[in-house]
């Protein structure tokens, strides 16, 4: 019987591990950089096609790093309540320290801007970590290693969900680089017949914190080494298998739970504001079956010969059985936090980001055992089904990829324009001084605007929230309209229909429209509260400003979805479309 927790193997099973392979000749020591840095150079290659892009919504992790670094603490611009709102510790913690260092928010290297540079080429660095791991498990198993590792860069290069939102500027590198590591420490701990040592224990533990605290769903992942260690209980290693367990737990708990504290005491909550308002409930039946769109998405061919590898990997069995069995662990989980997430309205799988490092890893190594232990005529067979199945794989990712580099989701440059610097032209306008804008957006404008920001999302208001999370859409608008009431208001769909902010009979008795939305129209666009506007000729040279900056802002957002938005993000900022 195969014991996956100690590392236990049956006769027949020992009698395999004699044909494990060689360690590598001296002469291919230059193989592992090799790999991991032709594996790196593909995925960036890839990602070279949505240019200077960067995701909205990493652009509030950056302006909480500004705030950080400035002292200003967990705030979004300065003179904001203290709200977390953002949900990875662990990668806004990087961006602090790229920042303190001059790498990041400061003006621009080589010529690109940092705020483009540093997240990217921090992605980078982090994939080289990812495909280290990789590499690290197939030089236990396979024969050439090098290979293997390239394969996988392979594999992860031509998938548009794992590269897109690799080098978004979101923390999912970070968090894919923790569980991979996750995965190949117990993998080569089973292999090695070294489960039980408490330093594996306490690393894994700790590198199961870095995951919680990196995204909310990685508190998951604690369960990796306890599940590995007890997939097999035996009345004589069981005491020693709960100590290890608790190590792991207590290793694990300490610092989140440490982090959990402090955010009690600093905001009286236990969850984020983004978790709140993005109202993560328990999964339903229905959620359950979401695992059927990472198999729509990579084809349910492709998918399936995978399948069909690992299964004959287990079933012949292959010397490192226990090993796989392992790594099918952190893997499960990782397709259990993708199904069971909220999806939001971010497109290409935004949380899927470790299965597919993790099925491509799994997937690599079960084919080598096919082609290892296939005859001549077999591996020709093997490699002619890998080719029939990859190429309409590679072709529906190619299509992908295009659609995604001509329509990109919301950027943080076209917010930073948009939300920022066009309302900080109102606000000059006006001559206002002391003006609030309701916007849905809040990265770019979190690092440009010198207005007092409100997020109709919730993410950084724990007021709306709380209203988002509890479906008040009345409470919503009375939120706005009779407590709030900012200067101004931008409201478009899908949010006037998802809280009604934008069809409530106060906005128009309330607020003057400056510009409607060239693409929405009426009542989507931008609205200046009454009181605000001192004569009406104030008001006409508020639309003359829309005439000529707004509109050609919303103009160029499909003529120039890539692009950067000048050399620096800063407050009282108006020049738009820099660059």
């Amino acid at each position: 019987m195969t014991s996956v927790a100690t590392g236990e193997a049956t006769a027949s099973e020992t009698s395999d591990v004699q044909s494990a392979p060689p360690k590598p000749k001296p002469g291919a020591r230059l193989l592992p950089a090799a790999s991991v840095a032709g594996g790196t150079a593909l995925i960036g290659a890839h990602a070279t096609l949505y240019g200077n892009w960067i995701i909205d919504d990493a652009a509030i992790t950056f302006a909480y790093a500004r705030s950080f670094a400035e002292g200003l603490g967990p705030v979004v611009q300065p003179g904001a309540e203290p709200v977390e709102g953002y949900s990875n510790p662990t990668y806004t913690a990087l961006l602090v320290l790229g920042r303190l260092v001059g790498l990041f928010d400061r003006g621009t290297i080589f010529g690109i801007p940092d705020y483009v540079l540093f997240p990217k080429a921090l992605a980078l660095l982090l994939v080289a970590g990812i495909l280290s791991a990789c590499y690290v498990a197939a030089a236990k198993v396979t024969k050439r290693p090098w290979l293997a590792t390239l394969a996988v860069g392979a594999l992860l290069a031509i998938t548009p969900s794992f590269v897109i939102w690799t080098f978004s500027g979101l923390e999912n590198p970070l968090y894919a680089l923790i569980i991979t590591w996750m995965a190949v420490l117990v993998f080569r701990a089973v292999l090695d017949d070294r489960l039980l040592g408490y330093k594996l224990a306490a690393g894994m533990g700790l590198l199961a914190a870095a995951a919680a605290l990196t995204r909310p769903e990685g508190l998951i992942y604690a369960g990796v080494y306890p599940l590995v260690l007890l997939g097999t209980v035996s009345k004589a290693t069981l005491v020693p298998r709960i100590k290890h367990t608790l190590v792991s737990v207590a290793a694990f708990a300490i610092p989140v739970g440490a982090y959990f504290i402090w955010r009690y005491a600093t905001f009286g909550l236990w969850l984020s504001s983004p978790s709140i308002a993005k109202r993560q409930d328990l999964p339903t039946l229905q959620e359950l079956t979401r695992p059927g769109e990472l198999v729509g998405y990579a084809g349910a061919p492709a998918v399936l010969v995978a399948v069909l590898f690992v299964g004959m990997a287990l079933a012949k069995p292959a010397w490192w059985r226990r090993g796989l069995l392992a790594l099918l662990v952190p893997l499960g989980l990782a397709v259990i936090a993708f199904s069971v997430l909220e999806p939001d309205w971010m497109s290409q799988l935004r949380f899927a980001t470790p299965v597919w490092v993790l099925g491509a890893l799994v997937t690599v190594l079960a084919a080598a055992e096919a082609l290892r232990n296939a005859k001549l005529r077999g591996r020709v067979w093997i490699t002619a089904g890998l080719v029939a199945v990859l190429l309409p794989t590679t072709a529906s990712f190619g299509a992908v990829a295009s659609q995604f580099r001509n329509e990109p989701d919301i950027s943080a440059c076209y917010v930073a324009d948009r939300f920022g610097r066009i309302f900080n032209g109102y606000a000059d306008v006006m001559g206002a001084q002391d003006a609030s804008l309701l916007i849905p957006d809040l990265g770019g404008s979190a690092l440009t605007s010198r207005l007092h920001l409100v997020d109709m999302a919730g993410l950084t208001n724990h007021r709306f929230a709380e209203l988002v999370r509890e479906h008040d859409l009345r409470g919503q608008q009375n939120y706005v309209y009779d407590e709030v009431k900012p200067t101004f208001i931008h409201t478009r769909q899908p949010w006037s229909t998802g809280n009604g902010l934008g069809y409530d009979p106060r906005l128009e008795r309330d607020y003057y429209p400056i510009h409607y939305d060239i693409y929405q129209g009426p009542p989507h666009g931008d609205w200046v509260r009454k009181d605000a506007v001192s004569d009406p000729q104030m008001l006409e040279n508020l639309r003359a400003y829309a005439r000529e900056h707004t509109v050609q802002v919303e103009r160029d957002i499909p003529n120039w979805p890539r692009r950067h938005c000048g050399d620096t993000l800063r407050f009282d900022q108006t020049d738009t479309g820099q660059s």
